[in-house]
């Protein structure tokens, strides 16, 4: 994923959720609706993790220290994490909450085109975010299905904001369901019912989220095209004759680790085997830019044969 796109995914979804949280706010103080509460604590959340993605994404750009001699590419992991867990705690615990306590205590909307209204303008915003969200991903997407992409992305930003984005529009939908019922049948309880719903969606999300990105930080290896493409462009079929073993690791989105036992002819020269270490590791970049830290050690392939 590049940077630039991730970005712009993270600043539409920002710039909406800002907008829609006062409208929320404003809409539950005339109204006084507990869905519109739910909801305008979960855009702020929402407004938090996106401004979590984006500092994640700007303190992964330090340079490597000696104390951290492969960088800091991680640090989006990181803040990938801590997103999924921020939306659990404040999103979806504070909606079981009011959900909840609006259920045990329901009361008539008032004024109840405020929340119509809002959260009318809240499905068309973030419609807008979900469609940059949508458009970025399907440029690094391929073939691949959605399920897949979520699972797979190795870049944590835009899988986060497209399951944000569609958990907020879901929630928008049963909100305005549960306001709708509410005036339609005079009872609260609908109200409470829909921010229960709310609640239980933002908590589901926000699990998802977390198992993807622990997967993330306890670190992944390349896909098999690359690892295909490395074992490919490791052997030269002169020098180098075959890989023994090998192993890739991410050390963020955009940087891969490469550690491969190599096979060597047993009568080459120390400097022969040298050059051809220099020739793979420049084939490897080439197939796979990410891979821009490798380690490979000869070794002599040894056959086991029967007597």
């Amino acid at each position: 994923m590049s940077a630039s796109g991730g970005t712009k995914a993270i600043v539409a979804a920002l710039g909406a959720n800002l907008a829609i949280a006062a409208a929320k706010f404003v809409a539950f103080a005339f109204s006084g609706s507990s869905s519109m509460l739910a909801e305008g604590v979960h855009s702020i959340a929402d407004s938090g993790n996106q401004g979590l993605l984006l500092l994640g994404g700007k303190k992964a750009k330090r340079e490597a220290t000696p104390e951290h001699p492969f960088g800091y590419g991680r640090e989006r992991y990181i803040y990938g994490f801590l997103v999924s867990i921020v939306l659990f705690t404040i999103g979806g615990v504070f909606a079981l909450y009011e959900g909840y306590e609006k259920i045990q205590h329901p009361h008539e909307l008032e004024h109840w085109y405020w929340p119509v209204g809002v959260l009318i303008f809240a499905i068309i915003a973030e419609g807008f975010s979900f469609r940059t969200a949508i458009k970025e991903s399907n440029e690094i997407r391929g073939k691949q299905s959605w399920s897949q992409f979520v699972r797979r992305a190795k870049a944590p930003e835009l899988p986060v904001v497209l399951l944000e984005d569609f958990g907020a529009l879901v929630g928008l939908v049963l909100a305005l369901g549960g306001v709708g019922l509410t005036m339609l049948t005079g009872d609260g309880v609908w109200d409470g019912i829909g921010t229960l719903c709310i609640g239980i969606l933002l908590v589901v999300i926000a699990l998802v989220l977390a198992a993807e990105t622990k997967s993330l930080l306890l670190g992944e290896a390349a896909d098999a095209t690359e690892v295909a493409k490395i074992r490919e462009a490791v052997v030269d079929g002169e020098t180098v004759t075959s890989v023994i073993h090998m192993r890739t690791l991410h050390l963020g989105p955009e940087e891969l680790l490469v550690a491969a036992k190599i096979a060597v002819q047993h009568d080459d020269t120390a400097v022969e085997i040298a050059r051809a270490i220099d020739a793979a590791e420049a084939r490897i970049r080439e197939a796979v830019p990410i891979a821009r830290v490798i380690y490979l050690e000869p070794d002599i392939l040894r056959t086991s044969t029967s007597a």
